[in-house]
């Protein structure tokens, strides 16, 4: 008998004491019942982030790669029920709520099944593999009356909330530009480069391809180099986004008008298949741009150390992990030289913002209301990721109609706002 159809017989040996006290859970507190699909780099850290969390069980696990359902049956102290195929878990009754933490290509699809199975999500980012699949999940989880989170969690954050107080008071005058960027120099091997190779054991290939086509296992795509490939992720996506999000927040922006993107595989030697140097302008109706710098082959940080930064007339914010600095403009050519603001240190130190983050969604599963990074919020967030590498991949100026969600005269990037699933799959 295989280890799944083990795990899977064990599983509907469990299926009837789901509902009953289990070890962890303190006596008499109404628990929320959440199941968990991906258990990998962030499925784990989510799960640590769930199990802090006094009013939680968990009653489902689900990966296509079985040690990660070990370690994480590992992390819970107790037997839990598995299964490599989600489905199978969206079917364990009494479970309210999923967290998502798969690769980004299986986002969309289970987290639309979930939200038809009458499931809230929690879904990490980014949110989707494609902008037409993004758009769906929003639909499903408003057709469904469902609670879903994305995992932005700098919505969670009370230094970025202080931020967009201070930017939205003027505090720095009117804002013209905000940076930011990705700093991680993988020059000279990257990921590596690799041939095709048998499949480990206990990873089932053909489920973690799921819609994408269908081709050899490498081991620098699975279980986790997935995110340099083109197919599956990029970085602009899995730490861009991020940013995008905070910046939207903080400057109460939705959609650019306008997006370029360059860059290109110029230093580092491995087999990905997304650029080691890229630069992207996004244009608001506003009157502001948005850049974002990726640079995986320099590691100094990019003008000031920080995560973000928002030029205004008055002013500087540099900000990141350990708080902000708000820099006074001195004047200019022709202007009087004096400090028009007051320069300051702010020193602030977030909360765990996966723990907050986890805490806000549950809170929302229960009140029913809006989450702090809803799934629309997360969607047009997303767009931002997509739309650079479209136009990176278009070597195209975009000019983005938010409205209808199409490039506006521009029909090889508009090919490129969904894929054709791999059969069986599909999204409803």
């Amino acid at each position: 008998m295989s280890e799944v159809t083990r795990r899977e017989l064990a599983a509907g040996a469990f299926g009837l004491a789901l509902l009953t006290p289990v070890a962890g859970c303190a006596a008499g507190v109404d628990r929320i019942r959440l199941g968990f699909i991906g258990l990998g780099n962030r499925g784990a850290q989510l799960l640590s982030a769930a199990l802090k969390q006094t009013d939680v069980e968990i009653v489902g696990l689900c990966d296509v790669y079985e040690p990660y359902i070990d370690r994480a049956r590992t992390t819970i102290g107790r037997e839990v029920p598995a299964w490599n195929d989600y489905r199978r878990l969206l079917e364990v009754k009494g479970m309210e709520a999923v967290v998502v933490a798969s690769p980004d290509h299986w986002h969309a699809l289970q987290t639309v099944d979930a939200c038809d199975a009458g499931k809230d999500v929690y879904v990490e980012k980014p949110l989707s593999r494609t902008i037409y699949e993004g758009r769906r999940m929003v639909e499903a989880a408003r057709r469904n009356k469902r609670i879903v989170q994305v995992g932005l969690q700098r919505r969670s954050s009370p230094m970025y909330r202080e931020l967009g107080q201070l930017v939205r008071g003027g505090e720095i005058g009117k804002v013209t530009l905000a940076q930011c960027h990705r700093i991680n120099n993988m020059w000279p091997d990257g990921i590596g480069r690799s041939r095709a190779a048998a499949v480990p054991q206990g990873l089932d290939w053909d489920l973690w391809l799921g819609p994408r086509a269908s081709r050899p296992f490498q081991p620098n795509i699975a279980p986790y180099k997935f995110r340099w490939w083109q197919a599956y992720s990029s970085q602009v996506a899995n730490w861009g986004v991020h940013y995008f999000d905070a910046l939207r927040w903080i400057l109460d922006e939705t959609a650019p008008v306008s997006v370029t993107a360059h860059g290109g595989r110029f230093a580092v030697e491995d087999d990905r298949s997304i650029p080691d140097t890229m630069e992207v302008i996004f244009e608001f109706a506003s009157g502001r741009l948005l850049t974002f710098g990726q640079y995986e082959a320099s590691g100094l940080p990019a003008l000031r150390a920080g995560e973000v930064e928002l030029r205004g007339t008055l002013g500087v914010i540099y900000a990141g992990s350990g708080g902000y600095d708000v820099v006074a403009d001195q004047g200019g050519q022709f202007q009087t030289w004096k400090p028009r603001i007051r320069s300051r240190t702010e020193r602030r130190t977030d909360p765990d913002l996966d723990a907050a983050h986890m805490r806000n969604f549950l809170d929302c599963v229960r009140s029913r209301a809006k989450p702090n990074c809803d799934v629309e919020e997360g969607h047009h967030s997303t767009v931002f990721a997509h739309l650079a590498n479209i136009s990176l991949a278009t070597r195209s100026r975009l000019e983005w109609d938010s409205e209808r969600e199409t490039v506006r005269g521009n029909k090889a990037a508009n090919r490129l706002l969904h894929y054709r699933y791999r059969a069986p799959w599909k999204l409803r």
